[in-house]
């Protein structure tokens, strides 16, 4: 009488003999567990840069060195978890500054600031109403510079770019 060995299938990954899972896997796969609901993604991918966008606008309306050095920070964050991430973040960090500083030419940065950070958030909290999970930043605040990965990664599937 013989048995039968289990086979492993070209899809199939053994535990055991898979690389490691690395941090910015990790840190998406548990990000992306609370943000399935398709309307829910699509809130997201607005309203996180969006929230981005104003809380830089916050803190260099306080004062511009303080918003530097918060960019400067999350870029040594997303330095220790992705190349390819980090000069993402890199890319739009610049933009993002860019309009925060025409926005203080203008004269509203504060004012649009405020109005974008409050409506930003009311909408993440619908999506995670319908999704009906918490916030992952409930649970770990680096989950904030968290989801502008989880959006640049969904964007890198559906163009084929590995980070």
């Amino acid at each position: 009488m013989t048995s039968a060995q289990p086979t492993t299938t070209a899809t199939e990954i053994n535990p055991a003999t898979a690389p490691p899972l690395r941090k910015v896997d990790a840190l998406l796969a548990h990000y992306g567990s609370s943000h399935t609901h398709p309307s829910n993604e699509l809130i997201h991918f607005v309203a996180i840069p969006l929230i981005m966008l104003s809380l830089v606008g916050l803190i260099y309306a306080l004062h511009p060195f303080a918003a530097y050095a918060f960019v400067a920070t999350s870029m040594v964050y997303y330095a220790r978890l992705s190349w390819v991430f980090f000069a993402t973040m890199v890319l739009g960090s610049v933009a993002m500054l860019a309009a925060v500083q025409a926005l203080d030419q203008l004269g509203i940065l504060w004012q649009t600031s405020v109005a974008i950070f409050v409506v930003g958030w009311v909408f993440q909290f619908i999506g995670h109403k319908l999704e009906g999970k918490k916030p992952s930043f409930f649970e770990d605040i680096q989950y904030l510079w968290v989801g502008p990965l989880f959006v640049i990664s969904k964007l890198f599937q559906k163009i084929g770019i590995r980070w």
